[in-house]
């Protein structure tokens, strides 16, 4: 009898702890998907170093795997301190300097990277740094300094993270150095590139102009972590191909209590509007340290994976923790427990009606059969990966095998959930012939076996984009024949 394989897809951050012969084979093997390259740590020849040696990891394993270039976006740090770190006491008077060139920092003052940050604050503003662990209120501002006061005892170090508590910061999403980087994303053929900070749909719009103009075809990630981005979130959502839940900056801005009903919201929010969907940020933090998760974060994959949620991302237990390959065994275990757990019923009633395009319908009809007649797989022959997407916003206990002959369309459907992207070369084939070619690969490898019933959906015209039209159900006959049931 063939197994259904997890559902639920996989990121893993590279860093330092990844980079040692044999991890990224291991970790393939353990059940990465995509891979995500932090453009705000090292130079960016090291990344390109690892996204060359994640493809030939990935020939050597046989499996597809999408590249993410993450953009650092414009992160504000406080600057460097004259003794690198210092202790700081509640009801201290302490200032944030924003101007070019300041003096090395001490228990009195430091430096800002963002010389707009006095025309963004107000005094009874409170100001917070390094994820929140220390708090300043704002009192006055007096030209290039803001001056604060202290809310809690705390030590403070070189260029940590500073955010305003409800958000409402006014710089861009991209920065010079952005758009450098997207280049540079292009180059090395990444699959995904990430958009922090993004606060609306332009910023989404930009980035994709210039990925575009540099010859990139990736998808584009918006981060969802800033105050304002949740106010704009339905546009955001529409200008995205994938939308992260980056619970980290977003709940230092929104206040820890929000952010479980947010990370649900824009779950929701994705999936309704056809969109691919990352849950990431300390999802399994104690393993930076442990060999094994905590209960919480056992519970926090399992509710991501409940919530719907198509990837659950790896950021620093992946990147630079003891227990890299451990991490993504666990995640993929969770993962595997919370979707034999949870038996989604497909709510048709909640499906997007009036639909304009041919490839939509079909995949909603896909859906609504094998719902209801009950079927093995579902075989999508794409270009693009667009009707693999379509069919995976419904969820369907049935896996979704997409073959296609585009090496880029197979990576970004790594990174779908109940997708399976499989490299098939359907040129020259007419449909009737590659549903049985394709039913016969399967079934040799052991997803199928005989009896079993498939729906098959494609186009008249093969190799053509969005051009699918056409929906087939089929059963597995002996020797991995397939025998016609019905056609629409």
């Amino acid at each position: 009898m063939s197994t259904t394989p997890r559902r639920t897809k996989i990121l893993a951050t590279l860093g330092p702890a990844t980079d040692p012969p044999g991890v990224l084979d291991a970790l393939l093997t353990a059940g990465v998907d995509v891979v995500r390259l932090n453009f705000s740590h090292g130079d960016p020849s090291s990344q390109v170093a690892r996204a060359n040696a994640v493809r030939e990891a990935a020939l050597r394993v046989g499996v597809e795997v999408g590249i993410l270039a993450d953009l650092p976006g414009p992160k504000i740090r406080i600057e460097r301190f004259a003794e690198g770190r210092v202790l700081l006491k509640a009801g201290d008077r302490f200032d944030l300097i924003a101007a070019e060139n300041p003096p090395p920092g001490n228990l009195r003052e430091v430096g800002v990277s963002y010389l707009g940050l006095p025309g963004d604050v107000s005094p009874g503003d409170v100001l917070l740094l390094d994820d929140g662990l220390l708090q300043l209120r704002v009192g006055a501002i007096d030209g290039d300094r803001i001056i604060t006061t202290v809310l809690n005892d705390g030590a403070l170090s070189d260029r940590k993270g500073l955010n305003k508590l409800g958000g409402g910061l006014s710089l861009g999403a991209l920065t010079e150095r952005d758009k450098e980087l997207i280049l540079i994303a292009a180059e090395l053929g990444a699959d995904f590139i990430a958009v922090s900070f993004c606060r609306n749909a332009e910023d989404m719009n930009e980035a994709r102009r210039i990925a575009r103009a540099a010859g990139s075809d990736a998808a584009l990630v918006s981060k969802i972590e800033r105050a304002e981005a949740i106010e704009n979130l339905a546009e955001i959502v529409e200008a995205s191909d994938v939308v992260m839940v980056a619970r980290g900056d977003l709940g230092v801005e929104i206040g820890d209590a929000e952010l479980p009903g947010l990370q649900k919201k824009i779950i929701r929010e994705s999936l309704l509007r056809n969109r691919v969907v990352i849950t990431a940020t300390q999802m399994m933090q104690s393993m930076v340290d442990n060999p094994i998760p905590t209960r919480a974060e056992v519970l926090d994959v399992a509710n991501a994976v409940i919530d719907g949620t198509d990837a659950v991302m790896l950021s620093q237990e992946s990147a630079a923790g003891r227990y890299p390959i451990k991490a993504v065994e666990a995640m993929a275990r969770i993962c595997l427990g919370a979707e034999r757990q949870f038996n989604h019923d497909t709510d048709f009633e909640a499906a997007p009606r009036n639909l304009e395009r041919a490839d939509q319908a079909i995949a909603m009809a896909a859906m609504f059969l094998s719902e209801h007649i009950g079927v093995r797989a579902i075989v999508a022959m794409t270009e693009s990966g667009g009707t693999a997407r379509f069919l995976s916003r419904f969820r369907s206990n049935a896996p979704i095998y997409a073959f296609s002959r585009h090496d880029g369309a197979r990576r970004r459907m790594a990174m779908m959930r109940d997708v399976y992207p499989i490299d098939f070369d359907s040129r020259g084939q007419a449909s009737r012939d590659a549903a049985r070619n394709v039913v016969k690969q399967l079934f040799d490898s052991g997803k199928l076996a005989q009896g079993e019933r498939v729906i098959f959906t494609s186009g008249d015209t093969m190799e053509q984009h969005g051009a699918t039209n056409t929906l087939r159900l089929l059963q597995v006959g002996e020797g991995g024949s397939a025998e016609g049931l019905g056609e629409l």
